[in-house]
């Protein structure tokens, strides 16, 4: 692909109203600002994630960044975004460790699965996208699109908002206020102008005393009263009086190094090579189920926010998914996915150049190499990303209700209405259907499920009348087509 981003504007902050295409940038001053804020968006999920996983943060960090570059390459820079550590995993890794299984046999099983992955991405791409569009109209993909937005909201309920209530709450009211009171290009990054408010608001604080809250991974208590020391339904973190702000760990932090080679017998996890067990490899195969879909969804957010059309990139987007999955998780880090995070960030400021996710791939790499930046970046007070989160995670939702907007779906037919209304609060209840005692689904797997097949099915036994929408199109309005010319008017009209 070429690397020539044309630059738009003079290289200086759009125009109200305007926007920067994938392969459009402002000035390099400008699009860095702009990568830093990808970076953000992206940084806590990267980090806890692994973690939860019992996989090495620092390596994952490191190996989003590789993800992400080999991603734009894939898709020829038509589709922004960033590779982050995918959550859709973290029940089958837990279900692996429940059996005896080690951090390799995660990653061993979750490199099968991004295997899997790429080859639905490459049947997608040579069969075309309308058995895509027909398994998945837009009042599904809307659906998904709002399933995965919404089901992060327990994310921000049960683990930042509760670590300091009051900074989420300032620092969320700062990122509103900053979005919108804000002209030029400091309203265009507010959510990371948000973080260093909430950042000084934190230290603030601590001068009138430190808060008793608590922390993911630390004051971990068993059932039995005493201190215990992996995270676990048996082992659970406690609240305890600690600083907002607390920098002890990143004075520790080495300023150069690559993360540590995994010696599991110690309890050291970094890098190593991925064992395989078929019995654990099924546990992980589920997950391909909500990547595709979430990789759909994601594609055709960004397709509505960059009005273009994505169609001809779906399959390479799933494929590069897949390729980045199976790389990172080949020398021990975490499984990928196209993260809703950064589509919320574009949704903030309108500017959808794949430069800045270049420039967001570098430092996440550099993220890697350097433990001291990246303990500074994971103090990030748990109350900050609250107030940052929450408004993100709406953003992505919402979404999904533009996709339904701007194609017309019509809510009075209870073909739409039914089937995706339930597969919605199942997601965002992050509801749960166990199989056996080592296989569950659920979440946005189980959600997707859900909307997919009872939609289908619930078509399929409609009457006609209720059938006589083209649901299998998806519009999409081109570059330059105006508002007033949108779906619905004939004119401007385009469909695929």
């Amino acid at each position: 692909m070429s690397f020539g981003w044309k630059v738009v504007y003079g290289g200086k902050t759009p125009p109200p109203g305007k926007s920067v295409a994938p392969d459009e940038r402002l000035s390099w001053g400008r699009t860095a600002g702009l990568g830093a804020q990808h970076v953000v968006a992206m940084f806590g999920a990267t980090f806890v994630f692994p973690l939860i996983m019992g996989l090495n943060a620092q390596l994952a960090i490191m190996m989003s960044g590789i993800a992400t570059i080999i991603f734009l390459l894939i898709v020829q820079g038509k589709v922004p975004s960033y590779l982050g550590t995918s959550a859709a995993f973290v029940g089958g890794a837990a279900a692996i460790y429940s059996q005896g299984g080690d951090p390799a046999d995660v990653t061993g099983a979750v490199l099968v699965a991004g295997v899997v992955l790429g080859l639905v991405g490459v049947l997608i791409h040579f069969m075309g996208t309308g058995p895509l569009h027909k398994l998945l109209p837009p009042v599904v993909t809307g659906a998904v699109v709002m399933l995965i937005g919404f089901n992060l909201a327990p994310v921000v309920a049960r683990v930042y908002w509760p670590q300091d209530q009051w900074v989420a709450l300032l620092t969320m009211a700062a990122v509103i206020l900053m979005a919108v009171g804000l002209r030029g290009f400091f309203g265009r990054i507010a959510i990371f102008l948000g973080l260093i408010f909430g950042y000084l608001i934190s230290w603030v604080f601590d001068f009138f005393g430190p808060i008793t809250s608590v922390l993911p991974g630390q004051n971990l208590i068993g059932p039995d009263g005493e201190p215990c020391a992996a995270e676990g339904p048996y082992c659970v973190a406690t609240p305890f009086e600690h600083d907002r702000v607390s920098w002890a760990a990143v004075k520790a932090a080495d300023w150069i190094g690559f993360p540590p080679q995994s010696d599991f017998a110690n309890g050291i996890v970094g890098w190593h090579a991925p064992t395989f067990s078929f019995a654990f490899i099924l546990l992980m195969l589920p997950a391909v189920i909500a990547l595709v879909a979430e990789n759909t969804g994601h594609v055709k957010a960004v397709a509505e926010m960059t009005e273009r059309d994505l169609d001809p990139v779906m399959g390479r987007a799933i494929a590069a998914d897949g390729v980045g999955t199976v790389i990172a998780s080949s020398v021990g880090g975490s499984p990928t996915t196209t993260y809703a995070e950064n589509i919320g960030v574009m949704a903030a400021t309108r500017v959808y150049s794949t430069a800045a996710y270049y420039v967001a791939a570098a430092v996440a790499i550099l993220f890697g190499l350097c433990p001291k930046f990246g303990a500074l970046v994971a103090a990030t007070p748990g109350g900050v990303l609250g107030g940052i989160t929450v408004v993100l995670y709406g953003m992505i939702g919402l979404l999904g209700a533009k996709i339904w907007k701007e194609n017309q779906v019509d809510f009075a037919n209870p073909v739409n209405l039914v089937p995706v209304s339930a597969g919605i609060i199942i997601a965002i209840g992050d509801t749960s259907l166990r199989f056996t005692e080592d296989f569950t689904l659920g979440g946005i797997a189980l959600g997707t499920i859900v909307v997919i097949v009872a939609y289908h099915l619930a078509r399929a036994v409609a009457p006609a009348d209720l059938k006589e929408e083209d649901v299998n199109l998806i519009v999409v309005d081109r570059p330059g087509v105006q508002k007033e010319d949108a779906p619905g008017s004939g004119e401007g009209t385009h469909r695929h």
